[in-house]
């Protein structure tokens, strides 16, 4: 975690900026002088607009932001108002969930106002608010969201010198093929599993069952993907709860050193969301801990209980994404993959477009939708190469796939820059090396084209001593790109060579 990369220290200034947001958020809530549950609901509702909303452009994300109330505030008064009509709670507790997933089909934006929606509920039983409490929890929630749109589009705009590249779009498909479909039903199933199983565990603290099997359900798609997330995050929960056993307990609430420890955590959930999902819950949980004994009802049977529930939530998402219309992890990741493969492809044609004279042509965009897709398929090969997976044969290719497909990226960087140097002159020879690159990315993409058909007439050429930077990052691309076939195209349970 502490040495993954973090170029242009993004992840560095997001969580910085993320602590002085939500900082001022409370701080507001405390000076208009609102309650502690009011300035907690009011830090959580910025820590989620910093957190959720990422839309390609400045302007979308204010959009979203600002549709955030829309989607949280009738939530909230749903479950502040149903506390004591427990089924008719849980069925539209339900409903929030189902709808939160399946609104993910509109990208970015229905993403975070999804899970805006599901966490005003979750909040609510959290902090055990009641109908009296609405008018001061919608003042702080506005008001929190209004410090969070201030800080994030004024006082330290990251996004305006480093914009954000689109979000590669969900997988495609219609109706049950829809993989936001499936996991809405998925998710709702799994929710519901750890409703009910979470209620004979305690019927105050539920809610921690329900939480976990939703977000385990965030930025997943495939069976695999959901399963290797609800272990990290039962992980990080028992790192957590004896991090909080050895801080948050001797604490005991008091307001400074808990303050000054949240915002820590708040640091740590941004700084490590993008590398480590159990480091994440380790800083989620001892906030938790840290909230609860501001609240006054912290002791060591309460973080027991959260390990338990989070344990059902995690049990509950295992058996949905197992049982309930599930989707391979083969199947997501031959369609990412593919995906990075044809992007490969574009930013490698805009580049040799530009070589050759076309000024309009920008390799750019497709090399940052690369990175994303490239990220993209990490999370979905995760479960292969897992350090506890048992598939010796798999997780070679896996990883060979991995190291191929990094090593692509760098080759098309060296030829974006070869194409953007105005020294760099156009050879002849780029037009038959370009083809042979987008045949073999033909190929490899092309249904149930075979490894014979696929690498005809691609083996890589010989560089010459006299070959210029663009036509050997080319040439460079044929090599990976042939070399791709054999972990491509090997029938999954062959065994890897040399496993």
């Amino acid at each position: 975690m502490f040495v993954a990369p973090d170029p242009g220290r993004l992840r560095l200034r997001n969580a910085s900026r993320a602590v002085i947001g939500v900082g001022l958020a409370v701080a507001a809530s405390e000076l208009a002088g609102l309650s502690l549950t009011a300035s907690i609901t009011g830090g959580l509702a910025a820590l989620l607009a910093l957190f959720t909303v990422a839309d390609a452009t400045v302007r979308a994300q204010a959009r979203t932001t600002a549709l955030l109330p829309a989607a949280g505030f009738p939530v909230l008064a749903l479950a502040a108002t149903l506390h004591g009509v427990p089924l008719v709670r849980d069925a539209v507790i339900l409903t929030i969930v189902f709808a939160g997933v399946y609104a993910r089909r509109w990208g970015p934006r229905g993403h975070a106002l999804g899970i805006f929606a599901f966490m005003m509920a979750f909040v609510t039983q959290f902090l055990h608010a009641v109908p009296a409490q609405l008018p001061e929890l919608y003042a702080a929630t506005g008001l929190a969201l209004a410090v969070a749109a201030l800080v994030r589009f004024a006082l330290w705009p990251i996004e305006r010198s480093t914009p954000p590249a689109a979000a590669p779009p969900p997988l495609p498909g219609t109706g049950l093929a829809r993989p936001t479909t499936r996991q809405a039903f998925q998710a709702t199933a799994a929710c519901a599993l750890a409703l009910a199983l979470g209620q004979l565990l305690s019927d105050e603290r539920w809610y921690w069952a329900v939480g976990t099997a939703w977000w385990i359900f965030v930025n997943t798609v495939s069976r695999g993907e959901t399963l290797v997330r609800g272990f990290r995050r039962v992980l990080g929960t028992v790192v957590g709860v004896v991090v909080g056993a050895l801080i948050a307990i001797p604490l005991q609430g008091a307001p400074l050193p808990s303050a000054a420890l949240v915002a820590l955590c708040v640091f740590g959930i941004f700084y490590t969301a993008a590398v480590s999902y159990s480091w994440m819950m380790v800083a989620v949980t001892l906030m938790a801990g840290l909230l609860y004994g501001l609240l006054g009802v912290l002791d060591p049977a309460l973080l027991v209980l959260r390990l338990q529930e989070t344990a059902i939530g995690a049990l509950g998402a295992a058996l949905a994404v197992v049982l309930v219309l599930p989707v391979t992890t083969h199947t997501t990741n031959d369609a990412w993959i593919q995906r990075a493969l044809r992007c490969v492809r574009a930013a490698a044609s805009a580049s040799v477009q530009r070589l050759a004279g076309d000024r309009g042509a920008d390799p750019a965009p497709h090399i940052a939708e690369l990175e994303l897709l490239l990220g993209r398929v990490r999370l979905s090969l995760a479960p292969l190469v897992h350090p506890l997976s048992p598939y010796r044969g798999r997780k070679a290719r896996a990883r060979r796939v991995l190291a191929l497909l990094d090593e692509c990226a760098a080759e098309l960087r060296g030829l974006v820059a070869a194409a953007a140097d105005p020294e760099t002159g156009h050879d002849a020879r780029l037009a038959a090396a370009w083809w042979r690159v987008e045949a073999a990315v033909e190929a490899l993409t092309s249904p149930g084209a075979g490894r014979a058909a696929g690498t005809a007439g691609l083996v890589p050429h010989p560089a010459p001593a006299a070959d210029g930077p663009a036509l050997t990052h080319v040439r460079g691309l044929e090599r990976l790109l042939s070399e791709l076939f054999e972990p491509l195209r090997t029938p999954p349970t062959a065994p890897a060579a040399g496993s």
